[in-house]
């Protein structure tokens, strides 16, 4: 190989075997010992750059070694390096690769360079990318066979073989690197080389920024959740950051998650037939910053029952109660449920009830009604309550006696008789029966016949052959009710 006095040659080479093998580079048989030569290793020892900057003649001419040792034997191949004063020719040997690099030296003549000589016309410049996105270094190259061009990553040849790829060179030269990792971050150059000569390009730094966020939640674990004894229960915790955190999850000081299955943004806790309360604790992790968010499970059962209900008002439509809550904890709400005192009756239900008196109304006067009370909280309702049981208050009859009929005993007396009102709306302490012989009247005008304990009863001192109309209501002790339809009847003649 032929390089230009103060320029850069570089000369690789790469060795396989089993075992594999170690890479040394020799000069004149010597170990190379100069601070202006260096030596880059690759491929764990098997490959060797080999590096020299600012080219001195005659000290740097001579033939190097590369000598490639394992336990099975040894191997070499050499090369011959020649340095002139303006230009650089390669001259393979073997199988060693190789390469020099372009420089800038005061009265430098291009003219005096061989026809063809590769020239970088645009290479690589510095570039910054985010870490995932693409990046595109590039480099164009003219000579004469058209050259090849090749490249260099921190002094060192890339082999786009190994990125699966990743990293691969267009066709107009340039470097493409998808989906950019911090490793990509390094000092590119673009080498073109043909029969007659290698040129380098001037090295362009590529920096990978690295988006950095300390991880915070996504999904928060809820902070309390509460169940039955024996239930189950699945918390998510999920967080975010870059880079991204790593999630577990923690019962007091104690692990959950092993360290070796810790997954990474996302930990979902699956607990089941839980019988104790505990508080877990979601810790998220990064390079960046530990987070924590505590989810406290608390095992609850069902609410006891209320006190019994006390009576403390009663009217003829509503009840009134009170009751002791029989809870230590604070409760959702209350149910009353009541029903008319019959084995057949089913219980109406009043819901959402978050005092502990309450006035039940709607309800149908002088009846006997049975009545609980549950409490609810957030699993679910209790037993009720021992029923209490009230009567309503009584009110005038709301309907009158039915079924009126009157006979004709003599020519004066008459026998009138009823049946009890279908709503009485209490105990009935009797009836009244009204009578006349002019309808017209107002009521207050009739005449009045009151009868107790009895529905049936005669009228007497009646005037013969007349004809009276008839009326009948019943009373409470609350008042009367109202009057039956008017039944009309006549007298017998006078003998």
């Amino acid at each position: 190989m032929i390089g230009v006095s103060r320029g850069i040659i570089s000369f690789v080479c790469q060795a396989t075997g089993d075992p594999k093998p170690r890479v040394t580079w020799n000069k004149k048989g010597k170990r190379i010992t100069s601070q202006r030569i260096d030596t880059i290793e690759f491929d764990e020892g098997a490959g060797l750059v080999l590096r020299i900057q600012t080219l001195k003649a005659p000290q740097d001419e001579s033939i190097y070694e590369c000598v490639a040792e394992n336990s099975e034997g040894e191997i070499s191949v050499q090369a011959k390096l020649s340095i002139l004063g303006g230009f650089v020719f390669p001259l393979p040997f073997n199988h060693i690769q190789y390469a020099s690099a372009s420089f800038s030296l005061p009265n430098f003549k291009e003219d005096l360079l061989p026809d063809g000589f590769p020239n970088i016309d645009m290479g690589p410049q510095l570039k910054v990318v985010e870490r995932t996105r693409t990046a595109t270094m590039l480099c164009a190259a003219s000579g004469n066979p058209d050259p090849e061009i090749t490249w260099f990553k921190d002094f060192l040849p890339i082999d786009n073989s190994t990125s699966n790829g990743r990293i691969k060179q267009l066709r107009s030269g340039a470097l493409q690197i998808e989906n950019t990792k911090e490793t990509d971050q390094g000092k590119y150059e673009c080498v073109a080389s043909n029969v007659e000569g290698v040129r380098y390009s001037s090295p362009a730094n590529l920096y990978v920024r690295v988006r950095r966020v300390p991880p915070r939640f996504s999904i928060m674990p809820p902070t309390t959740q509460e169940i039955m004894p024996g239930g189950s229960v699945i918390i998510t915790c999920a967080t975010v950051g870059s880079p991204m955190p790593y999630v577990k999850w923690m019962l007091n000081s104690e692990d959950l998650t092993p360290e070796d299955e810790m997954p990474v943004g996302r930990n979902v806790l699956e607990l089941n037939d839980i019988q104790e309360s505990a508080n877990y604790t979601c810790v998220a992790m990064s390079s960046l910053g530990i987070i924590e968010a505590n989810s406290q499970i608390i095992v609850k059962s069902l609410p006891k029952s209320p006190g019994t209900p006390v009576v403390t008002e009663t009217t003829a439509t509503s009840i009134t109660i009170t009751w002791d809550s029989g809870n230590p904890k604070p409760v959702s709400y209350y149910i009353i449920q009541y029903r008319v005192k019959s084995p057949k009756s089913k219980f109406e239900t009043v819901d959402s009830i978050t005092t502990t008196r309450y006035s039940i109304g709607g309800l149908s006067p002088n009846t006997n009604y049975e009545i609980r009370v549950s409490a609810f909280n957030t699993i679910g309702q209790g037993p009720p309550s021992e029923p209490a049981e009230a009567r309503t208050g009584e009110q005038a009859p709301a309907s009158p006696p039915h079924n009126i009929q009157a006979r004709i005993i003599s020519q004066n007396t008459m026998m009138v008789r009823w049946d009890e009102p279908k709503e009485p709306n209490g105990q009935i302490k009797g009836y009244r029966v009204y009578y006349t012989m002019d309808p017209s009247l107002p009521m207050s005008m009739w005449h009045i016949h009151n009868v107790q304990d009895s529905m049936i009863t005669t009228i007497d001192s009646l005037v013969a052959s007349e004809t009276y109309t008839i009326r009948v209501l019943a009373f409470t002790s609350v008042g009367d009710g109202p009057f039956s339809d008017p039944i009309n009847v006549k007298l017998l003649q006078g003998g």
